[in-house]
């Protein structure tokens, strides 16, 4: 078990306890040095140029020559947490004044990178606007540290694992470009017929139709959410565009009773569900019959037309939708104006050829990132339990 002193999870050989101290004790702080460039004043460059948040640019010069240890100075995600405030920077660089700049005096960089990833900056927050670290307070903060050789130990272990979560992501990224390349090649781009790229044997020109001949078109509802018999926890997924994050829609935080299901507009298996209010170019597809809120619209397709094709197609039809919807607080696009987006589809054989294609390729992307998620989760496990 872990303790005030100890961690749960240790290398072999290492039993003291480790030691309270704080942050300006151990560390050699730069921040005098940073200097800020304007970006309209920046010469386009090879150095890494970095802030709060990482690399944020490249200029022609740099100012720092070393390892080093960032920790972001402000910004929302000192409290928000979407990604990392802390970085391992090495080599040549630029630093804004929007990250403090730090080293160990003696000890692992690296082990201290994970130290100050774990932490709770709430309590340490100087900021009004925005979250903010002031120096005098980041000085003041109190880690608790195990001596040299067991702080290389853990960071060693942990450059290890990141160095593999890094070569997940690059592997997922370029997956997702490569996909990006696909979607404009295989489908006709602005006034064309045909694509550039197809299978072979398919010649014949597209054919533009509206959304609306595609199939039918359904605009969602809610069953009253004060009525608890038109929910549970085991009924049908009543779709929101919070619930949409993956190309297909696996679980809703609500599920429709047979009572809500009376009430609700069910769209059948194999339909495409659009986000038409706000979230505008949020789609997915639906693997079983299920219900959904006014902000989506439903086009169940014809026998004629190939649910994943379509589903692989949407993209396009969420830039017209953008362009209809305007630039306005609240951007809606209605059903009568969603009906009528044109759209060019082939023949259902090569349709199929189409949306098969995109369905391996978005499952193998979906593969990288549940591993890369996984991992993720495993270094979490670890942070947990290899710190006091």
């Amino acid at each position: 078990m872990s303790n005030d002193t100890r961690p749960e999870i240790r290398f072999p050989g290492f039993t003291e306890d480790w030691e309270e101290r704080k942050l300006g004790e151990l560390t050699e702080s730069f921040d005098g040095k940073r200097v800020p460039i304007d970006s309209d004043l920046r010469i386009s460059g090879k150095y890494p140029y970095y802030g709060a948040t990482g690399i944020i640019d490249y200029v022609d010069d740099y100012i720092f020559n070393g390892e080093y240890v960032l920790l972001a100075e402000d910004g929302a995600n000192i409290i928000m947490r979407n990604y990392p405030v802390a970085y391992l920077t090495q080599g040549k660089f630029w630093l804004n004044n929007h990250a403090h700049i730090m080293r160990m005096r003696n000890g692992s960089n690296y082990f201290l990178v994970q130290v100050l990833e774990k932490i709770d900056y709430k309590k340490y927050n100087t900021g009004t606007a925005q979250p903010k670290l002031n120096s005098k307070i980041v000085k003041n903060i109190e880690l608790k540290i195990p001596h040299i050789e067991e702080q290389q130990q853990i960071g060693n272990f942990f450059k290890q694992l990141d160095d593999i979560i890094a070569l997940h992501q690059r592997k997922l990224d370029l997956l997702k470009e490569t996909k990006k390349g696909f979607l404009q090649k295989m489908f006709p781009k602005n006034g064309a017929k045909v694509p550039e790229i197809r299978f072979p044997g398919f010649t014949e020109d597209w054919e533009e139709r509206r959304l609306k001949q595609l199939g039918e078109i359904q605009t969602g509802n809610t069953p009253p959410t004060n009525d608890t018999e038109n929910y549970n926890k085991n009924g049908i997924m009543w779709v929101t565009p919070t619930d949409i994050n993956n190309l297909v829609i696996s679980d809703t935080a609500k599920k429709l009773s047979e009572i809500g299901r009376l009430k609700a507009r069910i769209a059948m298996k194999g339909s495409i569900l659009v986000t038409c209010i706000a979230s505008i170019g949020k789609n997915t597809l639906a693997l079983s019959d299920v219900g959904f809120n006014q902000q989506i619209n439903a086009l169940t397709p014809n026998k004629e037309f190939d649910s994943y094709f379509l589903l692989s197609q949407s993209g396009k039809w969420s830039e017209k939708m953008k362009i209809l919807a305007g630039r306005g607080t609240m951007q809606i696009v209605n059903k009568t104006d969603f009906s009528n987006i044109t759209t060019y589809v082939p023949k259902y054989r090569e349709q199929v050829k189409i949306g098969h294609f995109f369905k391996q390729l978005d499952d193998t992307i979906m593969l990288h990132q549940r591993k890369l998620d996984l991992l993720k989760k495993t270094k979490k496990g670890f942070l947990q339990k290899m710190f006091v």
